[in-house]
């Protein structure tokens, strides 16, 4: 399993090189910069080149590229790009719908995040998380509102979303993944409601989520980040079980080996903050 710590993903488009130093200063665990839906078709090809002039003239910049889908004509384009680029760390693949599309992407050398975006993708799952070369998964919100026809944002699609939200999380952890990343929240003025939805995914399991503005990193890092309270347990459960054989009692709960690995997590999620 990667353990490499991403709580944030910021999109910045491919064809907007004035914003990619902005967004790695952002504070962002992760940029992905994006050939696909936030580039015109006629841009898609010099957004590249200017990627590859960015990293160039920025030899340790780090990036997560969004290529265009297996069934665009620029994908073959956008992975032999990637391919030669060492600045670009790992491919996010859009709209996955099958085991071949991510091996096809994995060829590239470079570590493979399935967007699921339909419901094929999601028939599909099973077998992709276990592709070599997957690091995580993760899924498109709006697109797979799509796909489904459901009302995006309302409470009838995200019940519907919390089923695939499921799916990725079990599979993520059958085939010893990453945890997954939760999808955008596209009110970018909505503080709070981001706060609660990353709260919601938080607490479904997700690791980390993607973000379409800057101002959305510090809100996510700060809802991921435990609590004095939960730092202080912690402590005092780690410290308790050095003294300690098999399970003990600690104020008024049992304390066994998954409540011991939960209170390392918090307080490895603590010094990773």
């Amino acid at each position: 399993m990667d353990e490499t710590l991403v709580r944030s993903a910021l999109f910045v488009p491919g064809n907007r090189p004035e914003r990619f130093a902005k967004a790695l200063a952002s504070g962002a665990d992760v940029v992905i910069v994006d050939f696909e839906d936030a580039v015109q078709e006629a841009d898609k090809a010099q957004a590249r080149q200017q990627l590859g002039s960015f990293l160039r003239a920025e030899p340790n910049a780090r990036a997560w590229v969004r290529v265009n889908g297996a069934d665009h004509p620029q994908h073959e384009a956008d992975l032999a790009f990637c391919a030669t680029e060492p600045g670009v760390v790992a491919l996010m693949l859009p709209k996955a719908e099958s085991p071949e599309q991510i091996a096809h992407a994995a060829a590239t050398g470079k570590p493979i995040i399935p967007i699921i975006e339909s419901a094929k993708g999601v028939q599909a799952l099973p077998a992709m998380a276990w592709v070599q070369g997957v690091q995580r998964l993760t899924y498109g919100g709006l697109d797979m509102s799509l796909d489904l026809g459901l009302v995006a944002g309302s409470g009838g699609a995200e019940r519907m979303l919390d089923q695939v939200r499921f799916a990725l999380l079990i599979h993520s952890r059958q085939a010893g993944l990453a945890g997954p990343l939760e999808t955008v929240f596209a009110d970018i003025g909505d503080t709070e409601g981001l706060e609660q939805f990353m709260a919601n995914g938080h607490n479904m399991g997700f690791a980390g989520m993607l973000c379409i503005h800057p101002s959305q990193v510090g809100i996510i890092h700060q809802v991921l980040a435990p609590g004095q309270a939960a730092r202080a347990w912690a402590g005092r459960v780690l410290q308790a079980s050095a003294e300690h054989t098999g399970a003990f009692q600690l104020d008024g709960q049992m304390i066994d080996a998954p409540v011991i690995e939960r209170a390392r997590k918090i307080l490895a999620a603590t010094n990773n903050g």
